[in-house]
């Protein structure tokens, strides 16, 4: 792991997922409530040819939150420009880039803002909405869902065997499930906590709306694949489409026969997808 100086104080961890410093970097950018890691099953279909790593957005993994750092998601952006800027010295050309969820937002904002430092971005439904989009209350089931999160666990098997035997982390590829809590928690006391909180979890989804990265995307000029599972009204897919419409070189991919978790359920099938993505640029 490797630490890069971001703003509030934040020092990013970067994880090495696969493939060696003299191949083309590959950045990882995880969901909300997950981190860089729990890529680890996608990534390894990355290799070859790409050197993969995986970034902890702030309050995730092994990436602190700031203190007194109440939720906003360009911090989120920050995180993802400071690891760019850190790999022109191992790669001094422009690099490419996966993001899931909120990580497709952070890395869209990087990009944004280092447009020379990317090649390409493959983002699978990103959480990017118009400005009058309504903003997630405490009665959303995801803030509500976040909020009743079981946090501790008296192992790493008893927190895998809990997630295992009950939707949606049950239906994951169980590599990929092993990584999301191996090292999605820490020791606590008597067992293992989750190291994302679930109130900044929550907190997260409540401030999704007001990432200001819709009125970015019409400015952002490298090749973008925005990759959906099915679409539903209330979930992240739904907006996939118009992303990629208003990116001016973006492409939608539709895969309707997976949802939200689709890195995590299939990661072989969307690696193809990102390196098919990629090789297309």
């Amino acid at each position: 792991m490797i630490a890069v100086e971001s703003t509030d104080g934040v020092r990013v961890a970067v994880h090495e997922l696969a493939g060696g410093p003299n191949q083309p970097v590959l950045l990882v950018a995880h969901a909300t409530g997950f981190h860089g890691r729990a890529y680890l099953p996608m990534a390894v279909h990355l290799d070859p040819p790409f050197h993969a790593l995986g970034i902890d957005l702030r309050g995730h993994g092994d990436t602190p939150t700031p203190p007194q750092w109440d939720v906003d998601w360009r911090g989120f952006g920050d995180d993802a420009t400071a690891v760019v800027d850190a790999t022109a010295d191992i790669e001094p050309s422009p690099v490419s880039a996966f993001g899931h969820s909120m990580g497709g937002a952070a890395l869209l904002m990087a990009a944004g803002r280092r447009p020379e430092r990317f090649a390409s971005l493959v983002l699978f439904e990103p959480i990017v909405f118009p400005p009058d989009a309504p903003r997630p209350d405490g009665a959303s089931p995801l803030v509500a869902g976040a909020r009743r999160r079981r946090a501790m666990f008296p192992s790493i098997d008893a927190a895998i065997a809990n997630y295992a035997s009950k939707p949606p982390l049950g239906s994951f590829d169980p590599f990929a499930l092993d990584a999301y809590v191996r090292y999605g928690f820490a020791p606590n006391g008597e067992g293992v906590r989750l190291k994302c909180e679930p109130e900044l979890e929550a907190r997260t989804f409540e401030e999704s709306t007001g990432n200001g990265v819709w009125d970015m995307l019409t400015d952002i000029e490298m090749p973008v694949t925005v990759i959906a599972g099915r679409i539903e009204a209330d979930q992240a897919s739904r907006g996939s489409p118009a992303i990629a419409e208003r990116l001016p070189n973006g492409r939608f991919v539709h895969l309707p026969d997976l949802d939200h978790f689709g890195p995590f359920t299939e990661p072989a099938r969307v690696a193809d997808l990102v390196l098919a993505a990629v090789d297309a640029t």
